[in-house]
């Protein structure tokens, strides 16, 4: 080479050498009797190793002669340094409560072998964190190269569809994650990325069901809550009031509870339905008021409250997750959380076609996609299958239809009730 920066690498030198000859990536295609998505594979690095007559006819386009042909033929044949395989980006906060969904998700990956897995619920349930932590699980105990893409970023879902092999390890286990594929995805491209990889695993995180084939569905529900037999003494371990106590530690270090505040927490997590975004946005707020007075305020405004600045969060409000979650129903779906909203606190499947007048298998398959979505939550009785609608979805349904300046539904949750009477 004659002056200028060093390079390394097989294709940033092949880009600077076409650069110098004021080549584009298409005329040297067309000179080397390649396509040009060959050439930006190779400029890319995403060719290992060159084939020796691939670089020959590049050369031969390029017109290198001399030391600086044999460096460039010497560059293409180097073996690469040794890469760790793919991580996903590094975790910022602990997880707290889902140690079981966590172990669920990573088997469902490494163990049972679903190659498609999607975790749907409300938006602020988790989703992306739940992700997370079990793509890092994976990668450190199974040594998996995990591809994480972000939400707004599928469209490299196509580019890497149709490049070469990841690490050129076809057969090799590997994970993908697609975060917040809410818009649908590609049947084809994931069929085709199948095909090529098959040792590929897709984890999808997405507020509804994608109707893909073979998709195994995760719903993630909100964090458990206290119940109305939960001991006292119990409280501090129900995972709820685990995640609102981690949240409250990290603002006021060396944090100590009197009883009363922790019946005051379990109450507010209550309230909240366990919903994780809702307890982390209301523990920023308890810098400036007690559990037990907040509780009081959003008795009367559950969503007065937006994100404290504390949390330098921009995903949105809770409101605006439940609204849009609302917004995504069929009319028999809306017309039935409406209808339950107003029912019993909790409620059997036969209680709830009497309810709404229609036939049982059409009542189950709603109450079914409500579930799912994370309207719902399953009770702790034992004795059957009892849902009830979340607290917080039944607020906004009594929004919705009531008059201007009228109280939403007093909350149906044991230590809540109690608070704010």
């Amino acid at each position: 080479m004659d002056g200028g920066q060093p390079v390394s690498g097989f294709g940033e030198l092949l880009r600077d050498q076409r650069e110098r000859a004021g080549m584009t990536q298409q005329c040297l295609a067309d000179h080397a009797t390649l396509s040009v998505r060959a050439v930006r594979d190779l400029e890319a690095g995403r060719v290992r190793r060159p084939r020796h007559e691939t670089v020959r006819l590049v050369a031969d386009a390029l017109r290198l002669t001399g030391r600086t042909r044999t460096a460039f033929e010497a560059a293409a044949s180097r073996r690469p340094p040794a890469v760790q395989p793919a991580a996903p980006p590094a975790p910022r906060t602990a997880i707290v409560g889902r140690e079981r969904e966590t172990a669920t998700l990573t088997h469902c990956l490494t163990g049972d072998g679903d190659r498609l897995v999607s975790v749907v619920g409300l938006g602020g349930v988790g989703k992306t964190r739940l992700a997370l932590a079990a793509a890092w699980h994976t990668h450190r105990s199974e040594r998996w190269p995990v591809h994480w893409v972000p939400r707004g970023e599928h469209g490299a879902l196509a580019a890497l569809a149709d490049g070469p092999d990841p690490e050129g390890a076809a057969d090799r286990p590997a994970l993908l994650v697609l975060d917040g594929a809410d818009d649908g995805l590609d049947p084809a491209l994931l069929e085709g990325l199948f095909h090529r990889l098959p040792g590929l695993r897709v984890l999808i995180t997405s507020r509804a069901p994608l109707g893909l084939d073979g998709e195994q569905v995760v719903p993630l529900a909100p964090l458990a809550t206290p119940g109305p037999d939960t001991a006292p003494r119990d409280l501090a371990e129900v995972p709820a009031v685990r995640l609102m106590l981690a949240h409250m530690r990290r603002l006021r270090p060396g944090l100590t509870l009197e009883p009363a505040d922790t019946l005051a927490i379990a109450g507010l997590c209550a309230y909240l339905d366990g919903l994780p975004r809702a307890l982390e946005y209301a523990a920023g707020w308890t810098l400036l008021e007690s559990p037990d007075r907040l509780t009081r305020r959003l008795a009367a405004s559950p969503f007065g409250l937006a994100a404290p600045p504390v949390t330098h969060c921009e995903r949105g409000d809770v409101r605006e997750a439940l609204d849009e979650a609302l917004r995504s129903l069929t009319a028999d779906q809306l017309a039935l959380v409406r209808l339950l909203s107003d029912a019993a606190p909790d409620w059997s499947l036969e209680e709830a076609a009497a309810v709404s007048g229609h036939s049982a298998p059409h009542c189950h398959q709603t109450v079914h996609a409500l579930l799912v979505r994370g309207l719902l939550r399953l009770t702790d009785r034992q004795d059957t299958a009892r849902f009830a609608v979340l607290n917080l979805v039944r607020t906004v349904c009594r929004e919705q239809h009531d008059s201007p300046g009228r109280m939403p539904l007093p909350p149906r949750t044991p230590y809540p009730a109690a608070l704010v009477s």
